[in-house]
């Protein structure tokens, strides 16, 4: 059997059956006159919420934020249809063949989305009795919660990247370079005359060849290769973390207010 918590909690929730299917949104419940049990849920269902559907709530639970109720979609959605605010004994037994409920039930009277809280002193044969002209005000209250939904999907992929990379490189090369050595045995005249100064005399006869230069001369020069390889250079891993955040919820919620609409007698 629920508690008076879990009824309160209940209301506005979403009503779940066997099989974990979705059976609607409890709208209010109804509750034994005598025993103040809650017996029967109102469940809206159908396209926007347009079709109310009567189910039994006396072997119903709280579980998780959920209301678990122990029947099917299917006989939610085919049960007989009641109107106002309270189950006469027909109502009741039309809907206990409709479930396949056994035995019988006391008459119920309905509970809203905030059930009114009766005094142990103004409980008469488990009837309450109320104060004439007074009025319980009623407002909506936003529940928010959280649920884990799948945000977007990760994997691991490899793709190839082009840059270019710039090295200096020092290289050589061979350049002709005239290098005048003195022969041994050349030389000028230290004492001549002054008209035969600055005169050099050859020891090679004309029209001797020389010798030890080579008529053509290869040069080389270094020039830069290069190659590629692949190596390894870090390992990836996925891993996830979680994240706090804080996200703002805005909804508008709806409140009775109380006013006296007094009609003035006619002035005689």
């Amino acid at each position: 059997m629920l508690s008076e918590h879990e009824v309160t909690a209940a209301i506005g929730s979403t009503a779940y059956g066997d099989g974990g299917d979705k059976l609607g949104t409890v709208e209010h419940f109804f509750v034994d006159d005598r025993t103040g049990e809650p017996t029967w849920v109102a469940v809206t269902t159908g396209l926007f919420g347009t079709r109310h559907s009567i189910v039994p709530a006396r072997e119903a639970s709280w579980e998780d934020g959920r209301l678990r109720l122990p029947v099917t979609a299917d006989a939610v959605t085919s049960a007989p249809a009641v109107e106002g605010a309270h189950l006469d004994p027909g109502d009741e037994a039309e809907l206990r063949r409709h479930y396949g409920l056994g035995g019988e039930q006391a008459a119920t009277a309905p509970a809203g989305r905030h059930r009114e809280r009766e005094d142990a002193g103004t409980r008469d044969a488990g009837t309450a009795q109320h104060t004439p002209g007074a009025m319980t005000r009623s407002e909506e209250r936003l529940r928010v919660g959280t649920e884990q939904v799948t945000a977007r999907r990760v994997r691991l992929v490899k793709y190839v990247v082009t840059e270019e990379v710039q090295v200096t490189v020092p290289v050589r090369r061979e350049e002709i370079r005239l290098e005048e050595v003195p022969l041994e045995g050349t030389g000028t005249a230290g004492t001549g005359t002054a008209g035969d100064a600055g005169v050099e005399e050859s020891l090679v006869p004309e029209g001797t060849p020389t010798t030890g230069l080579p008529d053509e001369i290869v040069l080389h020069a270094e020039r830069p290769v290069f190659s590629v390889e692949v190596v390894p250079v870090e390992r990836v891993r996925l891993r996830t973390e979680v994240v706090e955040g804080r996200e703002t919820v805005t909804e508008q919620v709806l409140r009775e207010q109380i006013t006296v609409d007094r009609d003035d007698a006619p002035r005689s």
